[in-house]
């Protein structure tokens, strides 16, 4: 089993539900999240606005707020991973900066807690 986690852009909600129920994975966790990417922050002006610098403080202007995210967990079976992150960069990908990031990690175990079906039974 796996655990994807994505971060998405907030207006693609709605689509990537769809996409990934259409893909046969109905079933995830979605949180609200904040965040930004690397490449829109220069540290030497965070670090000059930081020390009450007024001219780093201008200069940073937007570019190190942090922008409203989704944050979407799916547990899947192994041979499902490949779907999911399809399903996913399918209606994320803008080829702009802020797509969002993909990560897919190993699960050690599910137990279903209304049943007590451990293992792949508790997510299939």
């Amino acid at each position: 089993m796996k655990e994807i986690m994505a971060v998405i852009r907030m207006n693609k909600m709605n689509q990537t539900k769809k996409a990934l129920a259409d893909a046969g994975i109905p079933a995830f966790v979605a949180r609200e999240g904040y965040g930004r990417g690397k490449g829109l922050v220069n540290q030497a002006v965070l670090d000059g606005a930081a020390a009450g610098n007024e001219e780093a403080i201008a200069l940073l202007g937007t570019k190190g707020r942090l922008y409203p995210k989704r944050i979407i967990s799916i547990v899947v079976p192994d041979d499902q991973v490949k779907e999911a992150v399809d399903a996913l960069i399918s209606v994320n990908k803008t080829g702009q900066a802020g797509d969002g990031k993909i990560f897919v990690m190993p699960v050690s175990d599910s137990v279903r807690v209304r049943t007590g079906e451990a293992g792949e039974a508790a997510i299939v």
